[in-house]
């Protein structure tokens, strides 16, 4: 009879293992059968171990594999029998599990995480779990493979992770188990997440003053990490720059102008620009023009400034203090001939700078003439009388004209006519040679021409008369273009002289003594120097 007869077992793959066999008082030959098959010779890593005097029949198998799961008998062949069948599970655990495109997997930001791990060969299958900070995430899709043996099987399990569910840097283990191997068997990926560059262009000192030296920095994170670093301002290339700062002395340009930073990285690039906070005076940006308009229409100057901080604009009439305008634009409604003259436009940025611009406005109406109405000279001698004109356009014609004569230039008899054009107006003098009584009593009328009408001045000729020692002083005023009127005084009929520019029109009080003017306000003007 069997004292013991091989148990089921279970196995782990690689394992030695012993199936008991005794028959106390049996001597003749024992056999082991592995599913109904005799083992005899060619099976080395099968022994029968035992005192055989004692009826032990043991059958060692050194390093179980998986070939030897199966159902074992021990018989007794001369005594006819057999043990009770055992079975031999022999278990496989799963190969190392591999986490595909480990040990580093890298994405870009913002994109999803999918992890697939895979536990090749085991029996049975192994069962995957997926390891993040000590937790176990859920979710993870689970598929297996019978081999070919019809034992073994592969296992596959994938974790999908949202872009908001994963970190760079953090580590997710996949750990594979099966009863072979209840503790399981890990692997682990470390991982990656790209990015562009993530930029900072930093910018110091602001404000800054135009002409001062600024600071550029351009600081930049990246993964993968920056491989070049590319200037530009207002869109042009600063190739002489490579590095992450650029040191430049700034002008105003900078205020309109960004400076950019490119930065690029495997992944491409991040651009990132600043402006400068410049501070700098009054630039024009839209220059005024000279205008010319007829008599009654508006006139309109446009005028404009760039500047930082912002700036004040101020439209004035040269030679006044009013202000006309703090716009761009200068309107002067229905114009008269008293309103041409120059014009400024004058920008002021506050501690910074100021600047001004000059133009000028012709008003185009008929001729106006200014002259002393009565004018001297001595009896026997030459003498002078004189029309002074201003006329935008200059007059198409001047004329004299006296009893029945009419004489525009040249000369005729005594009498010639000349005309001189100065910045000023038009000076025509009729020149008379050789002063009879007659000259005295005639009347003489200059008359000026142009497109938009005429003026006419009536002249009177008076004899000069009086001692050397005393002197007749005769007052002339001139409109000039600003509005204001040049005085010009008449000294004992010898010179023209000019006494100053008025900004107001001429008073009583204004007319002084020869000798006073002489001493204070007298100066010989290179204009007005013909002898009377």
């Amino acid at each position: 009879m069997f004292s013991q007869q091989p148990q089921d077992l279970v196995v782990v793959a690689g394992q030695p293992v012993t199936l008991p066999c005794t028959i106390p008082g049996y001597h003749g030959v024992v056999l082991w059968i592995k599913d109904g098959l005799a083992l005899g010779v060619g099976y080395p890593r099968y022994t029968v171990i035992g005192d055989h005097s004692s009826g032990e029949h043991h059958l060692r198998i050194q390093r179980v594999e998986l070939m030897d799961d199966a159902v074992f008998e021990c018989q007794a062949v001369q005594a006819a029998m057999r043990s009770r069948p055992a079975r031999l599970t022999v278990l496989v655990p799963p190969e190392d599990p591999v986490i595909s495109g480990g040990p580093v997997v890298s994405l870009r930001a913002g994109d999803p995480l999918n992890l697939t791990c895979h536990a090749d060969n085991a029996k049975p299958a192994a069962s995957i779990i997926w390891i993040r900070n000590g937790e176990v995430l859920n979710g993870a899709m689970y598929s297996k493979t019978l081999l070919r043996d019809g034992r073994r099987e592969s296992t596959v399990s994938t974790l999908y992770l949202s872009p908001s569910n994963i970190e760079t840097g953090q580590q997710i283990i996949c750990k594979a188990s099966n009863k072979a191997v209840p503790n399981g068997k890990e692997t682990s990926v470390t991982i990656d997440i790209q990015h562009l560059p993530l930029v900072n262009l930093s910018v110091e000192p602001q404000p800054v003053l135009e002409g001062n030296l600024v600071k550029f920095h351009c600081s930049a994170k990246a993964n993968p990490p920056v491989t070049l670093y590319r200037w530009a301002k207002g869109g042009s290339i600063i190739k002489e720059v490579s590095g992450d700062t650029y040191e430049v002395i700034v002008d105003h340009s900078f205020f309109t102008e960004p400076v950019s930073c490119e930065v690029t990285n495997p992944l491409g690039s991040t651009n990132i620009s600043r402006n400068v906070d410049v501070y700098f005076g009054p630039r024009m940006a839209a220059e005024p023009q000279s205008l010319q308009v007829d008599l009654g229409s508006d006139a309109v100057f446009n005028c404009a400034w760039t500047g930082n901080p912002s700036l004040t604009i101020v439209w004035m009439k040269r030679g006044s203090g009013v202000v006309l305008s703090n716009e761009n634009l200068l309107t002067l409604k229905s114009v008269r001939q008293e309103d041409a003259g120059k014009y400024v436009c004058r920008a002021v940025v506050p501690r910074v700078g100021a600047g001004e611009k000059e133009v000028s406005l012709t008003v185009n109406g008929p001729p106006t003439i200014s002259s002393t109405q009565t004018q001297q000279a001595l009896h026997g001698e030459k003498g002078q009388i004189k029309c002074f004109i201003r006329s935008t356009p200059p007059p198409d014609r001047i004329a004299w004209s006296w009893k029945e004569t009419v004489l525009e230039s040249g000369t005729s008899g005594r009498y010639t006519v000349e005309t001189v054009t100065t910045e000023e107006g038009v000076i025509s003098t009729l020149t008379m040679s050789n002063i009879v009584p007659a000259d005295f009593q005639t009347i003489y009328n200059c008359t000026a021409w142009n497109s938009f009408g005429s003026d006419t001045e009536i002249i009177r000729l008076k004899e000069q008369g009086g001692s050397q020692g005393s002197t007749s002083s005769t007052f002339l005023f001139f409109r000039s273009r600003d509005r204001g009127f040049l005085q010009y005084i008449v000294i004992d009929g010898r010179r023209w002289c000019s006494v100053g520019d008025l900004s107001h029109r001429p008073r009583p009080e204004y007319k002084h003594s020869a000798s006073a003017m002489q001493k204070s306000y007298l100066k010989r003007s290179p204009l007005l120097l013909p002898r009377t």
